[in-house]
């Protein structure tokens, strides 16, 4: 990782964030002298072949990341999908919708075969994984392709688990973190650290290089961040309000309203664990839910529910997602968002 730090002008990896980007942040991030993310999970294979061209194109010998879920698909039961669809209902009727209005497609795929392909053919630098890591031979054929491996870990048990089973570096992933937990062992968010508390601990128990992320949104976490022993840093909502994001606009004007302010963990909108911003959805039916089908089966009910609602006006079922730190991030080009972060690292 020494060696791709090295071809960085910042030790700065921008987040994937699957919804609120394309490739052009990718680009933006890599031009400004950062790790550009791409988050592939929810392209389709001719979309990611074709993002993966433009970002080669553009950044000539940058190097870039392409983040995969590498989550297990879930089995459930016939009682699982009809209490989740009693718990839908009364939402639903809001806008004329009855369960027999959810697609069947879960939306999200695991990293797989195809993917696997498309890093054969593109070969970018660095490869990152959320929920764990694929399995062993697909794992090693990314290797082979020369990719640093990179995934989240949420506790010091899962950095273990990542270095015994092949990750080249590990991105602590505290609590205040936005979105998705990557969480993969353990799933008690009562069992989950911040990121000052993480970091020192993941630090002392491997010996891999190791990015933190959660709650890093300005030059002052940045530098604290690095000061606990982070070779890097990740950040994702302070990249929210990019020129280059494809963030909404109700999106963007709740992340710059004192809604920032309360933000929780939610599994209401796919099914895993995913920090936004809270909203009437989150407040009536509870944020954690029980009756959530497993990641990643709520999603479609979730999109279908938020399609509906955005197409009245109504936000309250929009997942806005935002780490504890979002209050801090300002508008701006990539680039100049990036070269406020970028103080933090000035000795």
């Amino acid at each position: 990782m020494k060696t791709l730090l090295s071809r960085l002008r910042y030790p700065l990896i921008q987040a994937p964030m699957a919804g609120v980007q394309n490739e052009a942040l990718t680009i933006a991030a890599c031009r400004a002298g950062v790790l550009g993310s791409l988050p592939a999970a929810m392209y389709s294979a001719e979309a990611l072949d074709a993002a993966l061209a433009a970002i080669r194109a553009a950044v000539a010998e940058a190097p870039y990341n392409v983040n995969f879920f590498a989550h297990r698909p879930p089995g459930v039961s016939e009682a699982q999908r009809a209490a989740w669809q009693a718990l839908l209902a009364p939402h639903l009727a809001r806008f004329g919708l009855t369960a027999a209005d959810i697609p069947a497609d879960p939306g999200r795929r695991p990293f797989d075969e195809t993917a696997l392909s498309l890093l054969q053919k593109h070969r970018p630098p660095v490869v990152s994984f959320h929920f764990g890591l694929p399995p062993a031979p697909l794992l090693e054929a990314v290797k082979v392709t020369g990719a640093m491996v990179l995934s989240s870990a949420t506790s010091v048990a899962e950095a273990r688990w990542l270095e015994a089973h092949g990750a080249d570096g590990i991105i602590a992933q505290g609590l205040e973190a936005g979105g998705h937990r990557g969480w993969f062992l353990d799933d008690d968010p009562n069992a989950q650290s911040g990121l000052f508390a993480l970091l020192p601990n993941i630090r002392r128990a491997v010996s891999l290089p190791v990015v933190a992320a959660g709650g890093i949104s300005d030059a002052a976490s940045v530098r604290a961040a690095m000061q606990l022993g982070a070779d890097a840093v990740q950040v994702g909502s302070a990249f929210l309000l990019a020129d280059e994001a494809t963030t909404s606009a109700a999106h963007r004007a709740a992340l710059q309203s004192p809604r920032a302010e309360n933000t929780a963990l939610t599994n209401l909108f796919s099914g895993g664990c995913a920090r936004g911003i809270v909203n009437d959805f989150m407040r009536e039916a509870g944020a954690i839910n029980p009756a959530a089908l497993p990641f990643p089966l709520a999603g479609a009910a979730a999109l279908r529910l938020k399609n509906a609602a955005e197409s009245t006006g109504n936000y309250e079922y929009s997942p806005f997602w935002a780490g504890q730190n979002a209050t801090l991030a300002r508008p701006g080009s990539a680039a100049e968002i990036v070269a406020r972060l970028a103080a933090g690292f000035a000795r």
